[in-house]
């Protein structure tokens, strides 16, 4: 160990306990290890918390040394954002707590809970929470930078149903942010991303829910061209309870198929119809569509990942899924340079569009597509360069019919124009909170704008 950390360990150690501060050993290793393995930043020291009062104390010993810090929450960011290089490393992996109120409707999520967290504390009332498509991700990074998933058509974002948030901010204060309290804060929160303090709870509008209707068709990739353009007037009529994920992935053998995951939010029978209409968008070459709970449901996406990877990530947002756009797309699955690549798609319509502009700091209300342009390889390959080099073709051929900005949970600390143009109008206001509530830049959890850190 550094002997200058000396210092910040042991106050923290007196603070926390010293089984709560990392600094080497097993136990250190374990807890930067995060879901992309080629990130390769090696923190100066981990406090693991377990309470609010043990993220402020924290915040505080690393503001107190000039120490710069990150938060771990479930540890998917692709980019590795939550493991400071050098810095103290606030995990929230002991946070995981989930305490349901089935009579509001409401649930208080610990910090470093995941989706499938919430989903298994949440399934026995009969109740689910927005989330993305995947259980291991966390729900406080995924719900503070948007939140696109199976239910964004009925409920929207995981964003906008996020009713409050406990917040340790930057001198180590203890704040709760609802409409009453702290309503800039919140708002901030709703979009932002965690570059305001360390959240160490949310608290979650709850749906009812006793199961979805989802999985995978499958077509061959030489169908994409026409499959993407019969699905292009398939949702310009479907009902807010279709929500359909499309992309590129790999077939058993490794080659490039057409990928369409529905997910129906509604009376099974009528899902099962738009689901033959899907079927119908070209020749089948297998389909996996049922109903299943909502948890079962998280897992499906995570089935395909191969444990160990290394990942890069592009994103580009569009508007429809026009000749040009579609073309762009065939060109990826064509040029693709892994199996292990693929280039999933999130559907943005319904109740998410329903929602003003500017009441959160997520901006981009109309209805859209995010495209991922996700690059993964084995870390014994020998030219990892090449898959890096094909995600930046990709997203530059999608550039000249691509929305401004782009969705800041995927958005890399690289992608500077895209960030500048990601909050839209809402820009100037968020940098004006960041500045009040966070003067001295100890947050970055997620991208803003240039001008933000100015």
């Amino acid at each position: 160990m550094d002997t200058r950390l000396l210092p910040v360990t042991t106050e923290l150690a007196r603070r926390l306990g010293h089984h709560r501060v990392l600094v080497e050993g097993a136990p250190f290793d374990d807890a930067i290890r995060i879901w992309n393995h080629g990130v390769g930043h090696r923190p100066a020291g981990v406090a693991r918390c377990a309470t609010p009062d043990d993220v402020s104390a924290a915040v505080t010993v690393a503001g107190a040394h000039g120490l710069p810090l990150s938060v771990r929450g479930g540890g998917h960011d692709w980019a590795g954002r939550s493991i400071r290089d050098g810095g103290l490393v606030v995990s929230l992996s002991d946070m995981r707590s989930v305490h349901v109120d089935p009579e509001r409707r409401v649930a208080v999520v610990g910090g470093g809970a995941t989706s499938a967290d919430v989903i298994a504390a949440t399934s026995p009332y009969g109740l689910v929470a927005a989330t993305g498509t995947a259980g291991g991700v966390g729900m406080a990074g995924l719900t503070l930078g948007g939140g696109y998933g199976p239910l964004s058509g009925v409920h929207g974002l995981a964003l906008d149903n996020l009713l409050a948030a406990d917040v340790v901010l930057a001198d180590g204060t203890q704040v709760r942010a609802d409409p009453e309290h702290d309503a800039d804060l919140l708002w901030a929160l709703r979009g932002g991303g965690g570059n305001f303090g360390v959240v160490t709870s949310l608290h979650v509008r709850l749906h009812p829910l006793e199961s979805i209707l989802t999985g995978f068709v499958l077509f061959s990739w030489r169908q994409a061209g026409s499959v993407w353009a019969g699905l292009r007037e398939l949702l310009a009529e479907a009902p807010d309870e279709l929500t359909v994920q499309s992309g590129v992935f790999s077939g058993p053998d490794g080659s490039p198929v057409m990928l369409l995951s529905p997910a129906w939010a509604g009376e099974p029978e009528t899902g099962r119809q738009w689901t033959a209409r899907l079927e119908g968008l070209g020749d089948v070459l297998m389909s996996q569509v049922d109903v299943m709970p909502y948890a079962t449901a998280l897992t499906l996406v995570e089935a395909q990942m191969v444990d160990g990877s290394h990942y890069t990530i592009r994103t580009r947002t569009v508007a429809d899924f026009t000749p040009e756009v579609v073309a762009a797309l065939v060109e990826a699955g064509d040029t693709r340079t892994s199996p292990f690549s693929g280039t999933p798609i999130h559907h943005f319509h319904g109740a998410a569009t329903r929602v003003a502009p500017d009441a959160t700091a997520f901006a981009n209300r109309d209805a859209h597509f995010v495209v991922e342009i996700v690059a993964g390889w084995r870390p014994d390959d020998a030219d990892p360069e090449r898959h890096v080099a094909w995600t930046d073709s990709v997203s530059a051929a999608l550039a000249p019919v691509a929305s401004p900005g782009g969705y800041v949970n995927l958005l890399g600390p690289d992608a500077g124009a895209q960030i500048d143009e990601a909050y839209g109008a809402n820009a100037s206001r968020l940098m004006e909170l960041k500045r009040r509530y966070d003067p001295s830049g100890v947050f970055s959890a997620t991208p803003l704008p240039e001008a933000v850190h100015r």
